[in-house]
């Protein structure tokens, strides 16, 4: 009995020491994860990772860190503009997050480009960019852990929030001072003052109800046209799938869009103002006969064309609707 109770004690013992071993390999790896980590952020807020980096640093086991990474493609010969954007914004993000007061090593940021990981694109079945996903310390990805980059857009301050629903870290957006917009607002009110000046024995301009019905006409078609949301969201100009390099001005989905697209807009609804004009001056003014038919022709001509775009751009972005005019979206 008493050798049966000194193998078990052994066997115990063993078992003891091999556990602990282990976790202590497994503390000390986690540690050199970690240390090096840190190293890399030190020197640069964004650690640029190829596909040996991503299983060593992310895929790889043990992790007590999240990552948030930036799936891009920034070589010239990819022609991704929306890459180069989009990563200024998050550069700037993993500064505000580096140089914070709270920072902490549970959160690191990453990128990884296509020519530098073409099998991480591969691995995780991924054929747009840019991309942002979020590895979570613990458990498997999950669909809020794909940031909705065509919906949200690429803004540092959107990925912030996304970053803080998805690991509990707040960060503070830090941008560098931009004097562009104040000195262009100063110089615009310097020069409307300074014609102002020069013209202060007339100001009959002032009253002139043509002025004040165009720039009317011009601010309307601006904020119909959807640049507000673009300033509060910063979508991207446009998409391109790097798998087949086409590129879409209309976003598909009607909770989102691309600058393009506002620029589209406004253009469209700026000719089909114009056929009106034409056809209230074909009725209303008095020119011959003649010029008037013109007027009249051409303004329903822009009318009809121009609306019968703006219909079909509707009916691509509300699936299911019903209705057409004389075209379609890309026929």
């Amino acid at each position: 009995m008493s050798i049966k109770l000194l193998i078990s004690s052994v066997l115990l013992l063993c078992l003891y020491n091999a556990f602990t071993d282990a976790q202590k390999k497994k503390e000390t790896l986690l540690s050199e994860k970690v240390t090096q980590m840190m190293e890399w952020t030190t020197r640069h807020p964004v650690i640029r990772m190829n596909g040996e980096k991503f299983r060593r640093f992310v895929k790889a086991v043990p992790r007590n860190y999240s990552m948030i990474i930036m799936f891009t493609a920034l070589q010239p010969q990819r022609q991704c503009g929306v890459c180069k954007q989009a990563d200024d914004e998050f550069q700037l993000l993993a500064n505000s997050w580096r140089y914070s007061s709270a920072f902490t090593n549970k959160v690191f940021f990453a990128t990884v480009d296509f020519d530098d990981g073409s099998d991480v694109f591969q691995m995780l079945n991924m054929n747009s960019a840019p991309t942002f996903l979020h590895f979570p310390a613990k458990g498997k990805l999950r669909r809020a852990d794909t940031y909705e980059l065509q919906v949200r857009g690429y803004a540092a301050e959107q990925l912030a929030r996304w970053v803080s629903d998805r690991t509990d870290v707040h960060i503070r957006v830090i941008r560098p001072p931009n004097y562009a917009g104040p000195l262009l607002l100063g110089f615009l009110l310097a020069v409307i003052g300074g014609l102002a000046y020069l013209r202060r024995h007339n100001l009959e301009f002032l009253f002139n109800k043509n002025v004040w019905a165009f720039s009317s006409l011009c601010f309307v078609l601006i904020m119909t046209s959807g640049q507000m949301w673009n300033h509060i969201r910063g979508p991207p100009y446009a998409h391109k799938n790097p798998s087949t390099g086409q590129i879409s001005y209309i976003h598909g989905s009607s909770q989102a869009q691309f600058v393009a697209e506002t620029h589209i807009i406004l253009l469209f609804n700026a000719a089909i103002t114009l056929g009106m004009v034409l056809l209230c001056e074909a009725a209303t003014s008095d020119l011959d006969i003649g010029k008037r038919k013109i007027m009249c022709i051409a303004g329903i001509g822009l009318v009809m064309l121009f609306f019968s775009w703006l219909l079909s751009v509707f009916r691509a972005k509300y699936h299911g609707y019903p209705y057409s005019f004389l075209f379609t979206w890309g026929s």
